[in-house]
């Protein structure tokens, strides 16, 4: 699988390190359920079939994290933008 940074062009996803789904958010620790909060937020993810937006860290290259759009049964990717920022476009 190649995937075309924003910076550096297509690269191997060997360059890469994935930290998974880009939609999670961090739960609030002072929240009176921060427990269960926290236990959905690490162990509870959804396995959806289809388009995908994840989160990839180019280590081997330009070290910016990217945000991927990636359909999980063929691995075509239909986008690619700096993490955070919008920037990318691909």
């Amino acid at each position: 699988m190649r995937i075309p940074c924003p910076y550096c062009g297509a690269r191997s996803s060997h360059e890469f390190a994935y930290l998974g789904d880009a939609a999670p958010t961090r739960p609030d620790p002072s929240a009176p359920d921060a427990a269960e909060a926290f236990h959905s937020y690490v162990y509870e993810r959804d396995n959806p079939a289809g388009p995908m937006d994840e989160l990839w860290y180019h280590s081997a290259g330009c070290r910016r994290w990217l945000k991927v759009t990636r359909d999980t049964r063929t691995h075509a990717i239909t986008a690619v933008a700096f993490a955070g920022t919008g920037e990318g476009g691909r």
